[in-house]
């Protein structure tokens, strides 16, 4: 197995727009044709539009495009803009009397980062979707990842800039992909363990446990919303139906658990897509494996690309590099 770029995965095009002022921003992933996906959503607080259709008993097929957005569910009214685009070039879902763009979104909660009334709208994801290319895709403070921060468990006072990273694996012929918005209330560990960016100390001058600081508050009750939700997709040129792909999102979020500590909390919404963007032969189990390192790898850049910005240092400032 080898790396490669999430681009080389195929059938798919990717593109950025944020308000740098305004810290937020979102991300679109256009299919190049109706795509089988799947969806599994694990955290307590999660915001989403067309997430139904991705049920396994639902009639829907595929979709057009998933939209990662900040903006927390103000942030929805966003998918708007990518209906239009592609309404606009005659894709979507053929009703019989209009074609019907089907995309899926997530937002993640940014709010508490640059200024809270500005969100992404239709707009910003119209640009977005004019933007998209076969180009491997920017990471760091773009897109989706514009407003992202981690490790808040003790507020924003203490915690650190993420934000928009991609990975990509190949074995034989089968190429799995990850991209991913990491915007947890946690810490993020590299894969050998090594604790990378999170839950600054009190004097701000290197990381702390979440794990540790929440195994003392054991009776703690606060509002833990200050700002979370890891949004993922997962790309493979593997032919598969949505069935297989809501498992690969499921297995997938094994990478989010290798990176993130804690995952999964209630004050997240973290949730993975996958969609099937070709026709070469794939097993669901070596396709969710592959899915699980990528994504793991994904979030590892997201904070090494991330630079300080907010009132937020990021990796490479705290000395990561």
């Amino acid at each position: 197995m080898k790396e490669i770029g999430v681009m080389e995965v195929g059938g798919f095009r990717v593109g950025h727009a944020q308000d740098l002022e305004g810290a937020t921003g979102c991300t679109v992933i256009l299919c190049d044709r109706m795509s089988p996906a799947g969806l599994d959503v694990r955290g307590g607080g999660p915001a989403s539009r067309e997430s139904q259709i991705l049920n396994p008993v639902a009639a829907a097929e595929g979709i057009n495009a998933v939209l990662l957005s900040g903006g927390s569910a103000f942030g929805l009214d966003a998918a708007g803009g990518v209906q239009r685009y592609l309404e606009e070039r005659d894709i979507g879902f053929e009703t019989g009397v209009a074609k019907v763009p089907l995309v899926s979104q997530s937002c993640l909660f940014d709010l508490g980062v640059g200024d809270k009334n500005v969100r992404p709208d239709g707009a910003m994801a119209y640009a977005a979707c004019e933007n998209a290319s076969r180009d491997e895709p920017l990471q760091g403070n773009v897109g989706a990842g514009t407003g992202c921060s981690v490790g808040k468990y003790r507020g924003m006072g203490r915690a650190m800039k993420s934000g928009f990273g991609s990975y990509a694996l190949q074995a034989g012929a089968l190429k799995v992909g990850a991209l991913v918005a990491v915007n947890a209330l946690s810490d993020i560990y590299s894969p050998d363990g090594t604790q990378l960016a999170g839950l600054l100390n009190e004097k701000k001058t290197g990381l702390t446990s979440t794990l540790e600081e929440l195994f003392q508050d054991v009776t703690q009750a606060g509002n833990l919303f200050t700002g979370n939700t890891t949004l993922g997709v997962v790309v493979t040129n593997a032919k598969m139906d949505k069935t297989h792909l809501t498992k690969v999102a499921g297995m997938a979020h094994n990478g989010y658990a290798r990176a993130i500590r804690p995952v999964h909390t209630t004050a997240d919404g973290d949730s993975i897509y996958a969609l099937s963007l070709g026709d070469i032969p794939g097993d669901v189990n070596v396709v969710g494996a592959m899915a699980a390192r990528a994504m793991e790898r994904a979030i590892v850049r997201a904070v090494q690309s991330a630079s300080s910005a907010y009132g937020l240092i990021g990796w490479r400032e705290l000395g990561g590099g």
